[in-house]
């Protein structure tokens, strides 16, 4: 496991007396006299959630009642599109088949990249991908269209270019075989030539302009991203608030740790999918968690409560799937999509959604039955309003096997249909 448990869990990080936090009932306070942190004025907010989040801070933090003693309390912001515009994970993947990376598969069989790869897809991939190159090395997906056009069609849509399903037999509370994949497909290089190729795809997507796209394949897709200046400066005045920050993230842990460097996180602050190493190279193997085997969990949705239990919080075994006591789970937690949806619930004292039009993620922050949910538009680009309610009652809840269910609060009431009223 790695070495970032945090010290002195055991005393908690309980805020005695803390109210529900609301926009209605928060005040900007800041403390500026004492030399408390503050949030930065100049950058704007949905309403009143600067002066919610300030007067979380406050109390919370180091110059509040809540934080005199015991370890610091914990923050957690998942990353792609809730710390930054797009998605780091897609733009190292494309990266990647725009340079020939991606390597043949043993034995040239692409059912060793997953053990949820279907054999429809297997078989699209060989046909797409041929023989021709050698195990172990690079395909020419920077020129063989054919070939990076199926890759990108199972890794964006989980299907092939004909249709057919790509990945099954999951968890679907647990593993997102897509976003698995895209840390699969770095198989065969070091974690050091992992760093250099996403250190490239940072430069290229920061350097091209906003809305620009680039071509895989015989396809457009996205070609920038951009960090948000507001969760930027909310991660800075949490640290200088006495908070311990971490990242909590579906994509390859290896390529966040890179992009999260500039705002101040060190490596094992970060928190992603991993990969087993063999002879110093990446497998395509992910290690578990919560007492299972390899490659059947990784940090989405339930998994993320999994690897924050284990990984920061020094839970071992099944006890890590569990929901912890209120006085060892993170105190603020902030998420753009219903793979957030878990950890930011399990948030004790302030939870932010970022508006992506997420079904699971959005009823809970709507429904807001504790009062300590914020919705904030996305910082760039925010979305429309959502034309219909939200349909938490009937399709709310997605279950292990993909089918849809109603929502159900921590009661066991059934949540309400939501409507969209925090937008762009």
């Amino acid at each position: 496991m790695r070495a970032r448990v945090r010290a002195g869990l055991a005393a908690g990080i309980a805020i005695a007396g803390m109210l529900p936090m609301t926009a209605a009932t928060a005040a900007p306070t800041g403390h500026p006299d004492r030399g408390c942190p503050t949030l930065d004025a100049s950058l704007p907010w949905y309403g009143e959630n600067r002066a919610a989040l300030q007067a979380f801070i406050d109390d919370a933090g180091r110059c509040g009642a809540g934080h005199r003693h015991g370890p610091r309390p914990l923050a957690l912001f998942d990353w792609d599109n809730t710390v930054v515009k797009n998605d780091v994970g897609d733009a190292t993947t494309f990266w990647l088949l725009r340079h020939d990376k991606v390597q043949q598969p043993p034995a040239k069989d692409w059912t060793r990249t997953s053990p949820y790869l279907t054999q429809a897809a297997a078989a699209a991939l060989s046909a797409a991908c041929g023989t021709a190159t050698p195990a172990g090395e690079g395909l020419p997906t920077g020129t063989d269209t054919r070939c990076a056009d199926e890759i990108l069609s199972v890794y964006s849509n989980g299907a092939t270019t004909g249709g057919a399903v790509a990945f099954d037999g999951y968890d679907h509370r647990r593993m997102e075989p897509a976003y698995a994949w895209a840390n699969q497909l770095l198989a065969g290089y070091t974690e050091r030539q992992v760093r250099e190729f996403a250190a490239a795809a940072r430069a290229e997507n920061l350097a091209a302009p906003v809305d620009a796209t680039q071509q895989v394949g015989t396809h457009q897709v996205a070609g920038w991203v951009r960090y948000y200046d507001q969760q930027r400066d909310l991660i800075g005045t949490l640290r200088r608030a006495g908070f311990d920050v971490r990242i909590i993230t579906a994509s390859p842990e290896t390529v966040v740790q890179v992009w999260a460097t500039s705002l101040g996180f060190d490596p094992d602050e970060v928190v992603g999918i991993e990969a087993r190493t063999r002879h110093g190279k990446r497998t395509y193997d992910i290690p578990g968690c919560g007492g299972t085997g390899d490659n059947s969990v990784i940090t989405y949705s339930d998994g993320k409560r999994c690897f924050i239990n284990q990984d920061v919080l020094g839970i071992r075994g099944a006890k890590a799937n569990q929901q912890q006591p209120a006085d060892r789970r993170q105190k603020f937690a902030a998420g753009d999509s219903d793979t957030d949806a878990t950890f930011v619930r399990d948030a004790t004292g302030l939870r932010l959604a970022v508006n992506r039009n997420k079904t699971e993620l959005m009823c809970r922050a709507y429904a807001n039955d504790d009062g300590k949910w914020l919705v904030n538009p996305m910082f760039i680009e925010p979305k429309g309003k959502k034309s219909s309610p939200y349909p938490c009652s009937t399709a709310g809840y997605v279950n292990p096997d993909g089918s849809k269910a109603p929502l159900r609060d921590d009661a066991g009431n059934i949540v309400p249909d939501q409507l969209d009223t925090v937008h762009g």
